[in-house]
């Protein structure tokens, strides 16, 4: 007898349940081998939006939306806080023999950080998907920003770790991102791949760009970047000013 999601899901699906994966992958490389940690969440953030780009050519599935929550939920909730959390203990050189006040701090801060994803994740769905912007920093975006700060070795342990307490309020903030254009997501896409394939080319210059870009979006995203079919940063659900 055939699983039940045979002749219910898609390709896009497939490659959402794929993203997921990699989350769980990444989790326990961080343990590792922290680039390649880093690389695995970059690379979901790229199957992240190619299941986008499969649902609307080939046409998505009623559990399409719940599947990519759920898979954003490893991908970019729990894998980047587990790499945050292996970077900085291991930068500070914290052990595990004992709960000191370093721990207990970097534990709670990754801790919030899935708590404040696990909630974006679940308002988006229910109140963002089908709009043309959204409420609060995507959990794609601050996973590929620590991502990318880490591959480009531009943040050291504290930084990563304030790095990921800032997320942990802008995820679940008010502040609105409006979706990128298709040929700005292509361009953030191709940047995304080559930060994993070549991370350490001219040094390494394309997980620097990645997290630059990330960065602008991030700080300019809801001021400079609204559209046409937009509503306004200060807009409400009716798209009025």
């Amino acid at each position: 007898m055939l699983p039940r999601f045979v002749g219910r899901l898609g390709v896009a699906d497939a490659v959402t349940i794929a993203n997921a994966a990699l989350g769980f992958v990444a989790v326990v490389v961080a343990f590792v081998d922290i680039d390649l940690a880093a690389r695995l969440i970059l690379l979901a953030a790229v199957a992240d939006g190619l299941d986008g780009i499969l649902a609307r050519r080939y046409g998505g599935t009623e559990a399409g939306p719940y599947l990519d929550s759920l898979a954003d939920v490893a991908s970019f909730a729990v894998a980047p806080a587990a790499l945050a959390f292996v970077v900085v203990t291991d930068g500070l050189g914290i052990g595990f023999d004992s709960m000191t006040v370093e721990l207990a701090l970097v534990l709670a801060v990754c801790t919030l950080f899935v708590a404040t994803a696990v909630t974006r994740l679940g308002m988006y769905t229910a109140y963002d998907v089908s709009g043309d912007y959204t409420e609060g920093i995507q959990t794609t975006l601050a996973a590929t920003i620590l991502g990318a700060a880490i591959l480009a070795k531009v943040a050291g342990p504290w930084l990563v770790l304030a790095i990921t307490g800032a997320f942990c309020y802008l995820m679940v903030s008010r502040i609105q991102y409006p979706d990128l254009l298709a040929r700005d997501a292509g361009i953030m896409g191709v940047v995304h791949v080559l930060a994993i394939l070549v991370p350490g080319f001219a040094n390494r210059s394309f997980p620097f760009a990645l997290l630059i870009l990330g960065i602008a979006y991030m700080v300019f995203g809801p001021v400079f970047y609204w559209r046409e079919s937009s509503a306004p940063p200060n807009a409400d659900a009716h798209g009025n000013a």
